[in-house]
């Protein structure tokens, strides 16, 4: 069962060193689990992750590979550790019927790398700056309502190495936005890349300049924008407008390159992306319907760059997907839209032009 009770969460390691915010997400993404007398807890994980199991309630018999024993008792002070960290320990038995909770480590690890990037950045704000009134970066890394764990563990930040993380933060501005204001123009070459710290925007595409703009998006706090220009290197492909006031973050095109595009988005070679579709991999060609039509590698699903946040939600997140386009433009760009939302993908090196 789920866990209801995050109190528990501040008794444990290292669990109580995450900010109350971070422990009531734990709290509703770790489970409680009964464990009847004489069972072996630590064989009755049948998740594929890994995970920490802390002893709640009753006793517990762990035997060593030296075949040492102890007793371990839930809520005694060693219990306030994942009993399955010791790496010498060769089985345990219940003595009698136990609690244990069960908690990802990934998720965990991931918590807690983003909360002490976060408490750094605090102590060093907080330090140099005299209005002790102005939300800063680390006020931000911790409201969970923007930056909520699903998206630190699928998400765009969870593939980054946490120096990026840390770095992109430190270069970041904050700008105060108004209903109506237009923060991207469709044909303007690209200069940031944005988070939404607070406020609603409308993304707009002029498809034929006889009719009106076309919505094709409305993004709440959280999300981001902007990247497909500066992953592609083209102009802005869409407006975007201030549905509300609000709080945006930006980073400019150079840094964007530096610390997201370049970790993000890996290429690969054409006979070791042939062995991939080989392997189960699938082919995405994400330029227009025309150019599909007219010639495309074959088995290759059609997703064009402009419509693939719409249509994302259609792939299977267990599949590796290889996408290309005629030189890798727009393919990076591409692949970079769908890194953030936690596909596994690749960039066709040079192209359908670089085929043999």
């Amino acid at each position: 069962m789920a866990l209801s009770d995050q109190l528990l969460l501040d008794t444990l390691e290292p669990t109580a060193r995450l900010s109350a915010g971070r422990r009531q997400e734990l709290a509703a993404l770790c489970f409680l689990e009964k464990v009847t007398q004489n069972i072996d807890p630590l064989r009755m994980n049948v998740s594929k992750s890994a995970q920490a199991i802390y002893l709640v309630k009753g006793d517990l018999g762990i035997r060593f590979v030296n075949q040492s024993k102890v007793i371990l008792r839930g809520g005694s002070p060693a219990a306030k550790h994942p009993l399955n960290q010791d790496a010498k320990i060769k089985d345990t038995i219940a003595l009698t019927d136990i609690e244990i909770l069960r908690i990802d480590m990934d998720l965990l690890d991931i918590m807690m790398t983003w909360d002490q990037l976060s408490q750094g950045e605090m102590r060093q704000q907080r330090t140099a700056s005299e209005d002790h009134h102005a939300r800063t970066t680390a006020d931000w890394m911790h409201d969970t309502s923007v930056f909520s764990v699903e998206k630190l563990q699928k998400g765009v930040f969870s593939r980054l190495p946490a120096a990026n993380i840390e770095a992109m933060f430190k270069r970041m501005t904050r700008i105060t936005t108004t209903a109506g204001q237009t923060i991207i123009q469709q044909g303007m070459e690209g200069d940031y890349y944005y988070l939404i710290e607070r406020g609603t925007v409308i993304v707009s595409k002029v498809h034929d300049f006889t009719r009106p703009p076309e919505v094709v998006a409305e993004l709440e706090a959280g999300n981001a924008f902007g990247e497909e220009a500066l992953a592609s290197d083209n102009k802005r492909s869409a407006t975007v407008t201030m549905k509300t006031d609000g709080e945006l973050l930006r980073l400019n095109k150079t840094d964007f390159v530096e610390l997201l595009k370049a970790p993000l988005i890996t290429q690969v070679k054409w006979l070791d992306a042939e062995r991939m579709v080989a392997e189960g991999a699938v082919w995405v060609d994400v330029r227009l319907p025309s150019e599909y039509t007219f010639d495309h590698i074959r088995g290759a699903i059609n997703l064009p760059v402009g419509d693939i946040r719409q249509h994302a939600d259609t792939l299977d997140k267990t599949k590796t997907y290889l996408v290309y386009c005629q030189t890798g433009r727009r393919s990076s760009a591409a692949a970079f839209i769908l890194a953030q939302r936690g596909f596994d993908v690749l960039v066709l090196a040079g192209g359908t032009r670089a085929r043999g």
